[in-house]
Formats: structure tokens, sequence, C-alpha cells
């Protein structure tokens, strides 16, 4: 059996790839994690915005979110991992990902008459906006604010990779 932590954070990259998947996209995952990118998702081929349109992105998961009006505020990611999110001097656009799971792992799949039922939802956010955290700030973890309109579904997905050309 895996850490909890460790299957939790396998689950939210898993979900992403089913997704990526589903959308007819292909992911790919560094060797090595050096600059806080988790997943790499692209749209292989020409498209009518560009060839191989791709986003890279954080993948974060959270078992006991916390709701705020039309947000769901993240507490998970510390100084590093925000900034490397931040700011609009990426290559590549970047997003957090991040993946409401159930608390136990025996509740993270199901399968039903017909079907196979992933838990919760994940949601997404570009911090392409946000100024990066100085090094003077102590606070340990940086909230993310992310709407809940931002549901990340197949259709989100595509979109994401799409309109990632320029």
């Amino acid at each position: 059996m895996l850490d909890p932590n460790i299957h939790q954070g396998k689950f939210g990259e898993d979900y992403i790839r089913v997704l990526a998947s589903a959308a007819g996209l292909v992911w790919s995952a560094d060797d090595v994690d050096v600059d806080g990118v988790d997943l790499t998702i692209k749209q292989p081929g020409r498209t009518p915005k560009g060839f191989s349109p791709q986003i890279e992105v954080q993948v974060k998961t959270m078992s006991r979110p916390t709701f705020d009006g039309g947000v769901v505020v993240f507490r998970g990611l510390n100084r590093t991992q925000f900034n490397q999110l931040a700011g609009d001097d990426f290559a590549v656009p970047r997003y957090l990902f991040a993946i409401h799971v159930p608390p136990r792992s025996g509740q993270f799949a199901d399968s039903v008459s017909g079907a196979t039922m992933l838990r919760h939802c994940g949601y997404f956010v570009s911090l392409r906006d946000q100024p990066r955290v100085p090094e003077s700030d102590t606070r340990r973890k940086v909230p993310v604010r992310i709407p809940l309109s931002n549901v990340l579904d197949v259709e989100a997905l595509r979109a994401l990779v799409i309109g990632s050309s320029k």
C-alpha cells in the first residue's frame, strides 16, 4: 500500500490523465520535477490556432477544501510553488489544477452499472495575473482562490489546451 499522501497525490495526477485521454489529448511528465510542473498536456498536430498547443500544470489535491461564497480556497501551495505558477513570463501557459478528493482512498473511484466514477471534482486556475510572493514574505502557505465555475472537465481541459496557442 502507498503512503496515504502519496496515494492521494497519485490519484490527483491520474484523474488528470483520465480527463486528458477522454479529451483526445496527450500528457507527459518530466523525469524530474525541477520547476513545479507535474504534467504537460498537449493537442498533437496542427490546430486552427497553431501546431501542438500545450499547457503545463501543477496538480494538487485537497480532501477537506474550504468553500467561501463562489470560490474554493486552496491552501496547499508554499511560496516556491506559488511563484512557479505566478506571473506572465512563461513560454508555455501554466495552471494550478486542484482536485477535491475523498478523505479515504477507498472512495476515490467506484464502479456503478455501466460506468466508473472518479470522486470528487477538479478545479483550475491561472496565476498569470498574480504577482510573485517576495522572499521576505514569511507565510508558510499562500492561499489561492479558485472560482467554483472553473470546473475541470473534458471540455474545459480541451479549451485550456487549444486556447494556449498564440
